[in-house]
């Protein structure tokens, strides 16, 4: 007899996950979506506490089709989550870690999602128990959307339901010699390639589950790890992206969330010989990848730290981090009779520095809440920027 194709590949990737992978593959089998429609394919990779065996019990018992392979450790979560990838049957896939868990109308929910607007990729609400999680992007649901004009491109975890034929035309797949932002990677490539994004914000689909013993299957690694990941991003931005407002939209995530906070008030703990190896990492990335674009589309401390790193000012940079570490307010300055607003941090037109007054320009949420601030001038190009970025040519598939 010959079985139907399921609609959806649920692969799971698991090392040393007890006690957590119970409750992950509880959430599995009380999925509201028929069984039949289902399968899972559970990637043990290498574990010595249990996993495998337990995988194999849940296998022997489960509704729905079960998978288990076993192997030697990988040493990340990429490795695994590939394996499951190649042999996955399903019209869609979707990775769910050991240690987190599904809600129970997640799968259903989101295959109906998919299938309604025909998109090729669906971002189902996450909480975080016992840890954070995004949550910008999930202001509303939204049928059919892109990563221009939502805010997807801070949620790049492979969490998400994917259309397999998308992954398979473009052989999108994780990267294995990165250990750390490998699914950033994926997800962005696959935002970029869709025929169509959907959130759906109104059902909590993912629970993403902080362990009390502190042990992730995402290795954290050294911090020359977070540079191969921005540098990876940067470079997948830039390939698939023609240079202009929406590339500067979208290099926003890799400058903001996995460089700056190299550059942070941590950088004042680090040792002379790491802060000079983290400007040489930076040196290039900044060289290539960091425009006038980018930076008007940043908070204003944000585009402060970032000019120093990219001008290789280490001990101007060290000031503006004092600064920060005690949480001091910058002065505020109105000028064009309250057109132009500069926030007064460290080095704000002292000659020596040469630090150009536009780097201390606010933006213009930051403007808003100035009391005196005219809504035009600066402001107001600042917002017709971003908004031409966001409508320049819709999305469509790559």
């Amino acid at each position: 007899m010959t079985m139907a194709q399921p609609d959806v590949t649920v692969v799971i990737g698991a090392y040393e996950a007890m006690p957590y992978l119970v409750e992950c593959l509880a959430s599995v089998e009380a999925q509201t979506i028929a069984p039949e429609r289902i399968e899972v394919i559970a990637v043990d990779d290498g574990s010595t506490d249990g996993t495998g065996e337990c995988l194999e019990e849940f296998a022997a018992r489960a509704p729905m089709p079960v998978t288990v392979l076993r192997q030697e450790n990988s040493g990340g979560p990429s490795g695994p989550r590939n394996v499951g990838l190649d042999k996955a049957a399903g019209r869609y896939v979707f990775f769910l870690d050991a240690d987190d868990r599904l809600g129970p109308e997640a799968l259903e929910r989101m295959v109906d999602m998919a299938d309604r607007a025909g998109t090729d990729v669906v971002l189902g609400r996450i909480e975080g128990v016992n840890r954070g999680a995004p949550k910008s992007m999930w202001g509303r649901t939204l049928e059919r959307t892109d990563v221009y004009s939502s805010n997807i491109k801070f949620t790049l975890s492979a969490q998400k339901l994917f259309r397999r034929a998308l992954l398979d035309r473009h052989g999108i797949r994780f990267d294995e010699s990165l250990f750390t932002g490998e699914d950033a990677l994926f997800t962005m490539e696959a935002y970029l390639r869709a025929d169509g994004v959907s959130v759906l914000a109104d059902y909590t689909c993912y629970y993403l589950v902080g362990r009390d013993d502190g042990k992730h299957v995402t290795k954290s690694g050294g911090y020359t790890l977070r540079f191969d990941s921005a540098r990876a991003l940067m470079n997948l931005i830039a390939r698939l992206v023609p240079e202009g407002p929406r590339r500067d939209l979208l290099m926003v995530r890799p400058f903001t969330v996995t460089l700056l906070p190299q550059f942070g008030p941590r950088f004042l703990k680090d040792t002379d010989d790491v802060r000079r190896h983290k400007l040489e990492l930076a040196r290039p990335l900044m060289d290539v990848h960091w425009t006038e674009g980018v930076a008007r589309l940043l908070k204003t401390e944000e585009r402060l730290r970032l000019h120093l790193v990219a001008g290789q000012r280490l001990e101007l940079l060290m000031d503006v981090l004092r600064f920060l570490r005690e949480k001091k307010q910058p002065q505020i300055l109105l000028e064009r009779r309250g057109r132009r607003v500069y926030l007064v941090y460290p080095h704000f037109r002292d000659r020596a520095a040469g630090i150009p007054d536009s780097v201390y320009l606010a933006s213009p949420r930051e403007a808003r809440a100035v009391p005196g601030h005219r809504a035009d001038g600066t402001d107001s190009l600042l917002r017709r920027t971003v908004r031409k970025a966001r409508r320049l040519l819709p999305s469509s598939g790559a």
